[in-house]
């Protein structure tokens, strides 16, 4: 299971203590230090089940700062996936990536359905 995220974020920190505290094993990655790529974030995606929105951070600076709300939905799906793996800080957090399931950010029932 791979578990990615940004160290210095909260929802991630709760996201690995949760993990942790229920003895789940996982590989940690550190999304600013190692952004996914293309290949890996469109894989993601289409496991996921996801609309492609649900993959940014839109609550990010840079999200703001590009002000992809009102440019995203003019974007192809491969434009928003080439623009995702630029920067890991406009990739919504943690993501949790465990066989054929992919979680975007952390809602623990969520997450407690799919491990426990």
């Amino acid at each position: 299971m791979l578990f990615v995220c940004y160290p210095r974020c909260t929802t991630c920190q709760k996201a690995k203590a949760w993990l942790d505290e229920n003895g789940i094993p996982y590989d940690l990655r550190d999304i600013k230090q190692e952004n996914p790529s293309y290949e890996e974030l469109a894989a993601w995606w289409k496991k996921s089940g996801l609309p492609l929105k649900k993959f940014f951070n839109t609550s990010g600076l840079q999200y703001k700062a590009l002000e992809l709300k009102d440019k995203l939905p003019a974007m192809s799906e491969e434009e928003q996936l080439r623009l995702l793996a630029t920067d890991g800080m406009l990739v919504k957090r943690p993501l949790l990536i465990c066989g054929d399931a992919v979680l975007t950010g952390f809602r623990q029932a969520e997450w407690e359905a799919l491990l426990k």
